[in-house]
């Protein structure tokens, strides 16, 4: 009798969940271990906000959930053709820096509140990162390790003080102004606590303060963390420290 073999199955995509406050280096992290492990990379936030930016331009008001609906339903297909590309199209079109202006921005938790989008928005994120033909996803955005994927195999709180933050932003935006921007990131950051705790771990969470470390420690670190936790015992390749500034 002629035995029957049945295919294995696919591995399992390792998942990465990458918590924490703004200026704490969740995208530049996110970024470089996504592509130190050839995994695909989730910016969820970015996702809240090509959504916002279509409701702005279709007139979308976040109050009428039949008209929020029809909105989530048109943004399956987008986010499914757009995922893990380097640019964002809508109809051909790219929309990484529109989704980036002071209008999204001012807008984005109009829609990102609303639990209907939430809950839309984290089951689509699950089907994304639970298909993918990558080997694993680094996922980041906030309550990525405690509502969206609680169950990843690596989970990642990552902090840094009030001051390395705002030495971070100055650079970025070419401001001298370091104390200002001190001030006005920890007026955000206690508007945020009041909603959510993002400067204490979960149980399970990793905490790493980034505060003086460079993007390549903190992208050894994150990534170390992957071969205990998806049971492969294999090292990861470390690379050359360098002093490119994180955030």
């Amino acid at each position: 009798m002629t035995e029957t073999r049945t295919p294995a199955a696919a591995p399992k995509p390792v998942i990465i969940a990458l918590d924490g406050p703004a200026g704490s280096g969740k995208s530049s992290t996110a970024k470089a271990v996504a592509e130190r492990l050839h995994y695909a990379h989730l910016d969820t936030g970015a996702w809240y906000r090509v959504l916002t930016l279509i409701a702005l331009r279709t007139e979308v008001d976040p109050h009428d959930e039949a008209a929020v609906r029809g909105l989530l339903d048109a943004f399956d297909q987008i986010i499914a053709q757009a995922f893990d590309h380097s640019h964002i199209l809508i109809r051909g079109r790219d929309v990484s820096a529109a989704i980036r202006t002071p209008e999204v921005s001012g807008a984005v938790s109009r829609y990102s509140q609303l639990p209907i989008v939430r809950d839309h928005l984290n089951t689509a994120f699950r089907h994304l990162a639970a298909t993918t033909s990558a080997p694993g996803v680094v996922a980041e955005g906030r309550d990525i390790t405690t509502v969206t994927f609680p169950q990843a195999e690596v989970r990642v709180l990552l902090t840094a003080s009030a001051d390395a933050r705002a030495r971070r932003r100055a650079a970025q935006i070419g401001e001298a102004d370091v104390a200002s921007i001190a001030r006005s990131i920890s007026e955000r950051d206690a508007r945020d606590l009041s909603v959510v705790d993002f400067m204490r771990p979960a149980d399970g969470v990793t905490l790493i303060d980034t505060s003086d470390l460079t993007l390549e420690q903190v992208t050894d670190k994150v990534a170390g963390l992957v071969p205990a936790a998806a049971g492969t015992g294999t090292n990861l390749p470390s690379h050359p420290q360098t002093q490119e500034s994180h955030g």
